[in-house]
């Protein structure tokens, strides 16, 4: 099965973005996050991953940054509970963080991270490291940005998590979108 989207994975990055899968819009697009009602481009910006508001097109630039991209099941396509992850898939992501070695990694979803880790109901935030397999970085998990996530966003504070996320790995100071 091939990729839908290219990961943007190499060595150095100071974090790596791990989502569950391409949505159907990303996947037809080629590009991560493309659905309109996504928080994540305004979500970096916001909390000072970026400089400024990136479009999903430009995806390839993050690594200029230091900010890596992959998901979670990469052969898969549409919304979180349609994916089903595989030992196979969870060996993918295991191999390629221990090979690039990010200075963090954080799944942009509860799901994806309960679903890698086989461990349901996570905390957003840093996970204590006996949650993470050894050797790999710090692992945050962040609320998911999908627009179905929308009526929740102001609600939980969840930009919040996103900022202190950012500001913790020594991220820019956060900006307005």
């Amino acid at each position: 099965m091939s990729d839908v989207l290219p990961d943007v994975l190499e060595p150095g990055l100071r974090l790596v973005f791990c989502g569950m899968a391409a949505g159907l819009t990303s996947a037809r697009l080629g590009a991560y996050y493309a659905r309109p009602g996504n928080r994540f481009w305004p979500a970096l910006a916001t909390a000072g991953f970026t400089p400024r508001l990136f479009r999903p097109e430009e995806f390839r630039l993050l690594a200029g940054r230091g900010i890596g991209l992959t998901d979670l099941g990469k052969g898969q396509q549409g919304v979180d509970r349609q994916v089903v992850i595989t030992d196979q898939d969870r060996a993918r992501l295991r191999e390629a963080i221990l090979r690039i070695a990010p200075g963090a990694l954080a799944f942009t979803s509860k799901s994806a991270a309960g679903l890698f880790l086989r461990q349901p109901g996570l905390p957003f935030g840093e996970l204590p490291r006996e949650l993470v397999p050894q050797g790999f970085p710090p692992t945050y998990v962040l609320p998911s940005t999908s627009g179905s996530n929308n009526g929740n966003w102001d609600r939980f504070g969840y930009q919040a998590i996103w900022t202190d996320t950012a500001m913790r790995l020594g991220f820019a100071n956060p900006v307005a979108a």
